[in-house]
């Protein structure tokens, strides 16, 4: 089965990291540009940017939020299983707090989910996740997948 667009689109930007000192990288102000916060270094929290933009590039809109959570009411997304390819949502600090992790599911391993995401250790990579950190997932919904993208 081939992978969803997305996914091929996450896998292509693997590496992209965070500039140390004052400068910042060009690639994360892009994923950046797609939320409305439009933060202007490469520090500020980037997992859901990264999220909007890699969507944004399959022809679907995102949440247009900086907020990890927000994906969580994403009106284009429906709740699906833990998959590969789904969006998955994760609680960082407090499963009852604001704040919050978004990437995309690469794999699971057991308990252990492989997510592909930026901002995981300061650039895009494939990181391991518990499940129990999990908060939902989204998959987007049908009427969405016929604009413009393959799964």
């Amino acid at each position: 089965m081939t992978e969803p667009r997305w996914m091929q689109i996450a896998r292509a930007e693997l590496g992209v990291k965070e500039k140390p000192g004052k400068d910042h990288e060009p690639r994360i102000l892009a994923y950046h540009a797609e939320t409305k916060l439009h933060a202007k270094d490469d520090e500020t929290a980037w997992c859901s940017a990264f999220a909007n933009w890699v969507m944004k590039q399959c022809g679907i809109e995102g949440t247009n939020e900086a907020n990890a959570r927000s994906w969580l009411h994403w009106k284009h997304g429906e709740r699906c299983d833990p998959k590969p390819g789904a969006i998955a949502v994760l609680w960082r600090g407090k499963p009852i707090g604001w704040q919050g992790h978004v990437a995309f599911i690469d794999h699971i391993e057991g308990d252990t989910l492989w997510l592909l995401g930026g901002n995981q250790g300061n650039k895009v990579s494939i990181a391991a996740y518990g499940k129990a950190r999990l908060l939902g997932c989204r998959w987007p919904k049908q009427g969405d997948r016929e604009h413009g993208y393959h799964v």
